[in-house]
């Protein structure tokens, strides 16, 4: 539609929010997929291998976009795009899943059942609770920065277009050095401190980057942030799928992928923040609440930090013999 001429607004929203849900489809399924294919031993490595491919595209991309709207334009650059998912699709599709070596019975259910079921289960798993809460609060609390640094750049910092790029790319160096040695490393049995260290890593980067007057002391600010979010990002859906059994696991994934889908509330009460008093005492605002948010999740679920539990399996249900 692009090259016609004929895009409207409400042709945009639409768009996003299918791609939000495509998305919201996507996680659980992709990673349970990683699980199917290396089983518990190899899903961790995989999944932050997953991580750098995602931080390495963060990083490559906009320059990639911007090379194809000079050469092709915006309607090029999506035709690009639009190629490219379509090669994934093919190579998915292609791809040898292995069946499992237990056979779950399998229950035609409506998507509220299997939901309600999710949750059902999560509220009993205390591990998997305390890693949905700090979810919630990493994506209402921290990941809305990234919105707030251009505007820092721009009349806090009071650099150039070239050096806030590099401001964000910083973030993006530093979860992909954190992804490649989660990814490198053979021996992990504490998800837990992992993921909690990452999250807390991550809020102090923040903290440091809203204090923060000179570039010089910016610039490592965001690498740290990006470096915490690395261990955030690998452990989150890791700790999940190890605490849940082989029949549990997808729904865990789904209830999962909600607090995810709570980042726009922390999007508006940033902007509210930043409108309201000033986008400095918003982000530090965020990064001190994280903080003793993270303290009391910790406190009242200390089985976070626990060495992580082997995958439980439950009994095959036996036939019922008239």
């Amino acid at each position: 539609m692009l090259s016609t001429g004929l895009v409207e607004v409400w042709h945009v929203y639409l768009g996003i929010l299918t791609t939000g849900a495509c998305w919201a489809l996507d996680t659980p399924s992709r990673r349970a997929l990683l699980y199917d294919l290396l089983g518990s031993e190899g899903v961790t490595n995989a999944l932050a291998l997953d991580a750098v491919g995602m931080n390495a595209s963060r990083m490559c991309g906009p320059a990639l976009a911007g090379l194809l709207i000079t050469v092709a334009g915006v309607a090029g650059g999506y035709g690009v795009i639009t190629m490219f998912c379509a090669v994934a699709f093919v190579l998915l599709w292609t791809l040898p899943v292995p069946q499992s070596s237990r056979q779950v019975p399998r229950r035609t259910q409506s998507l509220g059942r299997n939901l309600l079921e999710g949750l059902h289960y999560v509220r009993g798993n205390r591990t998997i609770m305390a890693t949905l809460y700090i979810t919630v609060v990493m994506n209402v609390l921290l990941f809305p920065y990234v919105q707030m640094v251009p505007i820092i750049a721009r009349d806090v910092l009071h650099v150039d277009a070239a050096l806030m790029g590099a401001l964000q790319a910083s973030e993006g160096l530093g979860a992909l050095t954190g992804a490649v040695l989660i990814a490198s490393s053979t021996r992990l049995h504490y998800h837990g401190r992992i993921f909690l260290a990452g999250s807390l890593l991550g809020f102090i980067g923040l903290c440091a980057f809203s204090m923060s007057r000179w570039y010089i002391i910016a610039l490592p600010a965001l690498l740290c942030l990006g470096l915490g979010t690395a261990g955030f990002g690998a452990m989150q859906s890791a700790l999940v799928m190890l605490a849940s059994p082989e029949e549990m696991r997808g729904r865990a994934l789904g209830v999962l992928s909600i607090t995810i889908g709570t980042g726009p509330f922390g999007s508006l009460l940033m902007g509210a923040m930043a409108s309201a008093i000033h986008p400095v005492f918003a982000l530090r605002m965020h990064a001190l609440l994280g903080i003793v948010l993270l303290a009391v999740i910790m406190v009242l679920m200390p089985s976070i930090t626990d060495r992580t539990p082997p995958v439980r399996v439950s009994p095959t249900p036996q036939p019922v013999r008239s």
